[in-house]
């Protein structure tokens, strides 16, 4: 397991329409603060701050093609070249982390290949990197800049 030691917080929420929102400071746009989302945000500051990957090379629920189906991804670090380096897959936190959500990642894997899979629930942090035909689990996630 990875430990991760989030930031204090200091997001935006504020209420609309009866449901609490956030702002999102990398996508610019307030989001219906869900279980999820709370998850996805503090892991993104954790990135960010934490672990000074640049913001630049993160990217945020964008749309992905599995064969015929379209699903979504979490997190994506790209690398300097624009590639993907690290895929992470955010849950609630009562979301058990079991094969299935690394089963999901590893299904997103398919359509962006990155060395690196991480799946949260915020409580929990599981991380492994890809080696030839195997998952080998990491104990932290890598600094970015060490690699590149």
């Amino acid at each position: 397991m990875i430990r991760v030691q989030y930031p204090q917080p200091a997001f935006k929420i504020e209420t609309r329409n009866g449901q609490p929102h956030i702002f999102d400071a990398l996508r610019r746009k307030w989001l219906v603060l869900q279980d999820e989302e709370w998850i996805r945000q503090n892991f993104i500051q954790y990135l960010l701050q934490t672990m000074r990957y640049p913001a630049a090379l993160i990217a945020l629920e964008k749309e992905i093609r599995l064969g015929e189906l379209k699903k979504r991804f979490d997190i994506l670090v790209y690398d300097r070249d624009h590639r993907p380096w690290m895929l992470i897959e955010c849950k609630a936190g009562q979301v058990l982390l079991n094969d299935a959500v690394l089963d999901q990642v590893l299904r997103y894997n398919i359509a962006l290949p990155a060395p690196y899979l991480v799946i949260t629930n915020g409580n929990h942090t599981y991380g492994w990197k890809k080696e030839t035909h195997r998952l080998t689990p990491i104990e932290m996630l890598p600094e970015f800049f060490t690699h590149y």
